[in-house]
């Protein structure tokens, strides 16, 4: 199991949701931190810029994140729109 931690910027993208969009990013989360291989079709690498972060895909929202074997932590570092989450 690993342990969520968020970034201050992911914090305040996420509070910026409607609350029925952070309710099932939350739950995404919940899932990605117990057993992170039944959202494998939903987790990409990212290239370019953001070499060494993944995005997980929960309908029009993405959430980049980076994961830390060696502690166990999912480090979220953004949480946005398609369209300009990766700006």
């Amino acid at each position: 199991m690993y342990k969520l931690e968020f970034l201050p910027g992911a914090v305040k993208d996420l509070k910026k949701l409607d609350f029925v969009a952070q309710k099932i990013i939350k739950n995404k989360l919940e899932v990605l931190a117990t057993s992170p291989d039944h959202l494998k079709n939903y987790i990409n690498a990212l290239k370019g810029n953001h070499a060494g972060k993944y995005r997980l895909r929960v309908r029009d929202y993405r959430v980049i994140f980076q994961k830390r074997d060696d502690v166990l932590v999912i480090l979220i570092v953004g949480i946005g729109h398609r369209k300009n989450v990766y700006d």
